[in-house]
């Protein structure tokens, strides 16, 4: 280090000092300002549009440091004084250090914007909650372990085997924890993609209910007759998944059957009808209504529409005030609706051989 300075001091004038001492100052300074400048900017843009990018890019350019200014300052500057070959070997070495750590304080910024998003969407919701925390730990331990590395490396360290211990023990571990793991990482997808919610109504296979926690491990789901179901969060993301929050609207569809001995006329007025019945309301849009098929027990009509609101108990209401509307419409047409009935016709004459057999049977002694 001496050695260093003494060459630094014999090898430049007073004029090449001042130059570098000038530059490195003034480029200090200018990046400072700068710096203010443009966070400002950003997050007034940010505040004032709601954009994420101009959030994320302030968070991140806030995080730079004046260590970080005036490293890039003092390598600048030192090119306009004389080096030798150990002096440029050091001020690469800090300059590679300072970089790499600056990087590091970049990510570890962007991973704590990301986070406090999810966050501020997942509110109220101990679960996820739990799993974001977890998740920025191993972010950030991710992160400053390949700073490290990167560090170490630009000390002329060699990181190869240390990298290769580090990877085969990771493979061992995640061997050894994997059903966790990827319950974990099912946990994370969740709450990235959100296929469903705290508080969704959800149908998996046969199974229904509200769910009502998301966590590290298990989802649990409160059933319609009160118990609570848990899945395992991998099992579930392997599941096909019917999110009924989140259907806008619903369709439809039902039926009536009447009488076959209805007459032609009130056959073709019936369509119609059911038109009525399901038009006459604001929280409804009709589709169609059809004289179907001809059935076994009855004449059969298909009537379809679609009811504005998703909500399960506000449909059935609707059904019952459109059912009533009909049922007082066919009665007062004398309509019959049709019910389940079998016709049987019995032939009570005996064939010609059946009867010559009885006969002869009675000759038998």
């Amino acid at each position: 280090m001496l050695k260093i300075l003494e060459d630094l001091i014999t090898s430049n004038d007073t004029s090449a000092w001042l130059t570098a001492v000038g530059v490195a100052v003034g480029l200090f300074l200018v990046l400072s300002l700068l710096k203010r400048l443009v966070v400002r900017g950003l997050s007034a843009t940010g505040a004032k549009t709601r954009s994420d990018i101009h959030q994320l890019s302030s968070a991140v350019l806030a995080k730079t440091g004046r260590l970080f200014f005036f490293l890039v300052s003092l390598f600048t500057g030192a090119h306009f004084l004389t080096l030798g070959p150990a002096a440029t070997r050091l001020l690469d070495v800090i300059l590679g250090i300072g970089v790499v750590f600056q990087m590091g304080l970049w990510g570890s910024a962007a991973v704590n914007f990301w986070l406090t998003v999810l966050r501020q969407k997942r509110q109220g919701d101990a679960g996820s909650t739990a799993t974001l925390g977890i998740l920025s730990l191993a972010l950030r331990v991710a992160l400053w372990s390949i700073v490290l590395l990167l560090g170490l490396d630009n000390l002329g360290v060699d990181v190869t085997g240390l990298v290769a211990g580090l990877g085969i023990s990771g493979i061992a571990i995640a061997l050894a924890v994997q059903n966790i793991l990827g319950d974990l990482l099912s946990s994370i997808s969740i709450i990235m993609d959100k296929p469903f919610e705290v508080g969704d109504f959800v149908v998996v296979d046969q199974y229904l209910g509200s769910v009502e926690y998301i966590g590290l491990k298990t989802t649990r789901v409160r059933s319609l007759s009160g118990e609570q179901i848990i899945f395992s969060n991998s099992d579930l993301l392997q599941s096909r998944i019917r999110n009924y929050k989140r259907m806008s609207e619903r369709r439809i569809v039902f039926t009536i059957v009447v009488k076959h001995d209805t007459p032609s006329e009130t056959v073709e007025a019936i369509p119609g009808m059911l038109r009525e019945a399901v038009e006459g309301r604001a929280d409804t849009r009709f589709e169609r209504a059809h004289f179907k098929e001809f059935g076994e027990s009855g004449l059969v009509f298909e009537c379809v529409y679609y009811a504005l609101s998703p909500d399960y108990n506000q449909y059935m209401d609707l059904q019952q005030q459109i059912n009533l509307t009909i049922l007082r419409r066919l009665r007062k047409g004398n309509i019959v609706l049709a019910y389940p009935t079998r016709t049987i016709h019995v032939n009570t004459t005996p064939e010609p051989g059946a009867i010559a057999t009885r006969r002869g049977a009675r000759r038998l002694p």
